[in-house]
């Protein structure tokens, strides 16, 4: 445990293998996995997550589908505001123009504070025309955008997500996942540089040995921390990277811009507080 404040930026509210939503007890199973969830953060020193939706969910009324797993991941963030002050939504590229209005309501009804996007579940890639049309929208409504480049994921790749930041650079847009590969480790410092309205996460880094070259490059400002964390079973006992972190020798402030305060001056969250 540290006296540090620890935002998880990266949690999703969904078992990675199958629907999101679906369980034994009424309410989607949603009472025992925060229980999950809480123990495993306790048990880590992670003082707070924001939650996001998986994008696995099973969608064959559409759009219908889709307001459900946002309502879901609001009224996740709503019964414990104290330990999950924000949540990010989901839209569809899919759905064209019929999606940009999912996000206006994940604003104007919901309150979400950002919008996910992964393309290896959507059906596209992240420079999809429908894709820039998704985080055109999250930029006029105030939304960040969430983009998933896990390594192995030819239609998430880095490239591509550097340039959709070249041509949003008034937009800040937190990349989920990159440093999960080696190679990705290593792409991230050019990337990094060409595109500078980009945030890292930590998410899948096998050691943060290979993500402190990119916080001496670029700055602590440019990354946040997040584990990916999933629904039960698919989950972790203990997040090393955190530990990893702590254990560094960067400077006591790098450590708290990456471990919390980047992230709540992006998502406009208070500190230690519930987000409205």
């Amino acid at each position: 445990m540290s006296d540090f404040d620890v935002l998880d930026c990266h949690h999703h509210v969904a078992d990675v293998f199958g629907p999101s939503g679906a369980g034994p007890d009424g309410d989607g199973g949603l009472v025992g996995d925060r229980e999950t969830r809480l123990a495993t953060m306790d048990r880590n020193g992670i003082g707070q997550a924001v939650v996001i939706p998986g994008h696995s969910y099973l969608r064959p009324n559409g759009l219908a589908d889709t307001r459900r797993v946002n309502d879901t991941v609001a009224a996740y963030r709503d019964a414990a505001p104290d330990r999950f002050p924000a949540a990010v939504g989901v839209t569809e590229p899919l759905y064209g123009h019929a999606g940009l209005g999912e996000i206006d309501r994940c604003a104007d009804e919901l309150g979400l504070r950002g919008i996910s996007i992964h393309a290896r579940f959507h059906g596209v890639s992240v420079g999809s025309p429908l894709v820039r049309a998704i985080v055109e929208r999250c930029g006029e409504r105030g939304l960040v955008p969430f983009v998933h480049a896990i390594g192995e994921a030819a239609n998430e790749a880095l490239w591509q997500v550097q340039e959709l930041g070249r041509d949003f650079s008034d937009l800040t847009l937190v990349v989920l996942d990159a440093f999960s590969s080696f190679e990705q480790c290593q792409q991230a410092l050019s990337v990094g540089e060409l595109a500078p309205n980009l945030v890292f996460d930590t998410s899948l880094a096998y050691t943060f040995d290979l993500v402190e070259p990119f916080v001496r490059r670029h700055g602590a400002s440019r990354l946040v921390f997040g584990t990916d964390l999933y629904s039960a079973p698919l989950g972790y006992r203990r997040t090393h990277v955190l530990g990893q972190i702590l254990d560094s020798d960067l400077p006591d402030d790098d450590k708290r811009q990456i471990l919390a305060a980047n992230t709540r001056r992006i998502l406009n969250l208070p500190n230690g507080e519930a987000a409205a």
